[in-house]
């Protein structure tokens, strides 16, 4: 029998921490830095609204959330609430998610992700980058969940 297995979250440092404040701050403004938008999702057990800086990423003609750092608190809040905000100055967009959860489903859009954001996020990869094979991919998956956003009319 094997042991469990902590599922993959590179926490945030203080540094970091502030960083996110800050582009939190510029997109409620409506500055966007390179597409990045301010994530909205209610907490699972506060029940209040979360809000923290994400890079929507449109892959195939469908826009994705992905988790560079890991199964982190928006990822397990967004499992429970199934939608969220996402929002740039005035414009807001609500929407609800489907979970990938298939690796080989998962690697392309990782994949371009990485093609697109890896110079932010590649860090957080642990070696796995654009341009590994897809079989590394579909191994770096299960740490970084993705979901497909679906907006609401």
């Amino acid at each position: 029998m094997t042991a469990p297995t902590t599922p993959y979250y590179a926490q945030a440092g203080s540094l970091a921490t502030r960083f996110n404040a800050l582009f939190g701050k510029l997109a409620r403004l409506g500055i966007s830095l390179a597409g990045s938008a301010e994530l909205s999702v209610r907490g699972r057990t506060s029940g209040k609204m979360q809000r923290i800086p994400v890079n929507p990423h449109t892959f195939r003609g469908e826009q994705y959330l992905v988790s560079a750092r890991g199964h982190s608190q928006w990822v397990r809040n967004m499992r429970v609430a199934g939608g969220g905000e996402l929002r740039v100055g005035r414009k807001v967009r609500t929407f609800t998610v489907t979970e990938l959860t298939d690796p080989a489903e998962k690697a392309p859009v990782l994949r371009a992700y990485l093609e697109r954001w890896g110079w932010q996020v590649n860090q957080f990869f642990q070696g796995v980058t654009a341009t590994s094979s897809d079989a590394e991919l579909r191994a770096a998956a299960d740490d970084h969940p993705v979901f497909r956003i679906t907006v609401s009319r």
